[in-house]
């Protein structure tokens, strides 16, 4: 057997790299980012711990890996011809995307919440200024100072009506809390939404937000 070659070896390490952040992911959203370890994850992903540490020096730098690969896979196409606006179809395509991902990716949106009701972790990943936490390697809130501002640019474009009183950037924070309460519910409450109703709210917020 001839011995591997660098590429080999590249895309050894990265299937390895994929393998621990889906049973960390899984993990995390299940059990609990404190309450999973090191050692439970790397039991459950069949390495050792010590193997473990060759691709993430932390949990913590392992939880941040999972969340940019997540949110780059929501986001990166926000503004899919990277001219600073969004369009009416960039904007249809956005929404879309998330309710699909909603849908496909439960495990993900799971983790966020779990995250943002554990005492510690948001303020750790998400708060003080820290730049742990990246959207295509992006310090999340410079991505996302960038993402509410193309957003209210947006909502500047909406058709006003006579007499209406209408502030883009308060139209922004209620399209984003939307979004965050019916994703928050849908996920968290399996029950509750059907396919049928999932793609009737999906048509309603399209329908006052376009």
């Amino acid at each position: 057997m001839s011995p591997r070659t660098p590429q080999q070896f590249r895309e050894i390490r990265e299937e390895k790299k994929t393998l621990i952040m889906d049973v960390a992911l899984e993990h995390f959203s299940n059990v609990g980012f404190h309450a999973t370890t090191i050692n439970h994850i790397a039991r459950h992903a069949g390495i050792s711990k010590g193997l473990m540490y060759n691709y993430f020096s932390s949990k913590e730098e392992l939880l941040a890996a999972i969340l940019d690969r997540s949110l780059t896979e929501v986001y990166n196409d926000l503004d899919a011809d990277s001219d600073g606006h969004l369009s009416e179809d960039e904007f249809e395509h956005f929404i879309r995307k998330v309710f699909r991902l909603l849908h496909e990716k439960k495990q993900f949106w799971k983790l966020i919440f779990r995250i943002i009701l554990q005492p510690g972790v948001f303020e750790d990943m998400f708060g003080g200024g820290s730049d742990k936490l990246t959207v295509s390697g992006t310090p999340m809130k410079a991505f996302s100072e960038t993402m509410m501002s193309m957003l209210i640019d947006y909502f500047k474009n909406r058709k006003k009506y006579p007499g209406e009183d209408y502030d883009p950037m308060m139209e922004m924070f209620m399209f984003l809390n939307t979004i965050k309460g019916f994703s928050m519910t849908y996920v968290l409450s399996d029950d509750l939404y059907n396919d049928d109703y999932h793609e009737r709210i999906l048509n309603e917020i399209l329908k006052r937000y376009k």
